[in-house]
């Protein structure tokens, strides 16, 4: 069964850091590329970044450039997403996504269900 499932979510005051991990299971995670995404209450689902099978960045927008970051290890079949610097508009259910191949512009059909990220004084 092709599964992504997340973890490492938590609440974080601001200026703190926090890991995601997105576990792949049921495919071989080095032929995909696999994006983050986060929803905050009341809004829309938006991109936050994505690694491509030859890890090849994407950032989906300007407002983590310089505090997250995305890596991959294909041996562990994980994909992660080092977030630092955080603020409080980056709470937010944060979930992965793989691509229909290697880039990140084949877009998403596999999602995992989310880990709540909740960054609070």
């Amino acid at each position: 069964q092709v599964q992504l499932v997340e973890s490492g979510g938590g609440s974080v005051q601001p200026g703190g850091s926090l890991r995601l991990s997105c576990a792949a299971s049921g495919f071989t995670l080095d032929y995909y590329a696999i994006g983050w995404f986060r929803q905050a209450p009341g809004k829309e689902r938006e991109g936050v970044l994505c690694i491509s099978s030859s890890d090849g960045i994407t950032y989906y927008g300007d407002s983590v450039k310089g505090r997250f970051t995305i890596s991959r290890d294909n041996a562990k079949n994980t994909v992660y997403l080092q977030m630092n610097s955080l603020k409080p508009e980056d709470t937010a259910v944060y979930s992965c996504a793989r691509a229909r191949g290697g880039e990140c512009n084949y877009g998403m059909n596999v999602w995992g269900k989310g880990t709540l990220v909740t960054v609070s004084s």
